[in-house]
């Protein structure tokens, strides 16, 4: 992976052209690190996307066949490093968005789903292909589609595989929109824009309750609610903010 620093964004680049930017487990380990290093006080978002024609193909099955774990050995080796992945998106103080500039497939559309952003280019195709190799989806596809797309259309993509257009996955709520190839970087670079001018924190913590009430009950949800009010009420962004609209000027955040 190539990660750059620039204007409180960091970019995260799958550098595997060759396999379609597949990920091994060790680069999942990374990715997830990567995020992890990130926070509102140096960032105000992270960027994902792809080295050539392809976002991710997912995770490197030739990898896969050179190892023959046990049953134990499988499962924490997905927990630590695909499973770990989701986890530090989700948590993740600032947003991270995907910007698809090709083809994601398997993992590679899961990461567009656990992304609080997707922007993908009109040819970029997505699949969500684990079927086709025998597996089911991971990388938490099997609860991020259905809240994204509804329960019938996940069983649609899951139980097929089949391949779907960016267009059609915007409009399936899994991406935000298709752009023409040659608008994608802006459109991204339009929504960085937004993101630098918000509240970091703020927006952080209200990342935060919008994934951990997705399953609550109402009353506790609203619970949750008030005591990330409560926390985002004593940040120096909300005095800021308040400052600016007596001062009857743009805060500064």
């Amino acid at each position: 992976m190539e990660i750059s620093d620039d204007d409180g964004v960091r970019t995260i680049t799958f550098d595997r052209p060759g396999v379609m930017n597949a990920l091994t487990m060790e680069t999942a380990t990374e990715l997830a690190e990567t995020i992890e290093d990130v926070g509102p006080d140096t960032h105000d978002a992270v960027v994902l996307t792809g080295e050539g024609d392809a976002f991710c193909a997912g995770g490197d099955i030739e990898a896969m066949v050179d190892t023959e774990p046990n049953a134990v050995e499988t499962f924490d080796g997905i927990a630590e490093t695909f499973g770990r992945v989701v986890e530090a998106a989700l948590t993740s103080r600032v947003p991270v968005v995907a910007k698809i500039n090709g083809d994601a497939v398997g993992a590679g559309l899961a990461l567009a789903a656990v992304s609080d952003f997707a922007y993908a280019a009109e040819s970029a195709q997505l699949s969500c292909a684990f079927v086709r190799v025998g597996l089911i989806p991971d990388t938490g596809g099997t609860f991020l589609l259905p809240q994204l797309v509804g329960l019938r259309t996940a069983k649609r993509l899951t139980m097929t595989g089949e391949f779907i257009s960016a267009a059609e996955a915007a409009d399936l709520d899994l991406l935000n929109d298709a752009v023409p190839d040659d608008q994608l970087d802006g459109r991204v670079e339009e929504l960085l824009e937004t993101l630098r001018n918000r509240p970091t924190e703020t927006v952080g913590l209200t990342k935060r309750a919008l994934h951990e009430n997705a399953s609550k009950h109402w009353r506790e949800a609203l619970d949750h609610e008030n005591a990330m009010q409560t926390m985002a009420r004593d940040t120096p962004e909300h005095e800021e903010g308040v400052a600016a609209f007596l001062e009857g000027r743009d805060p500064e955040f």
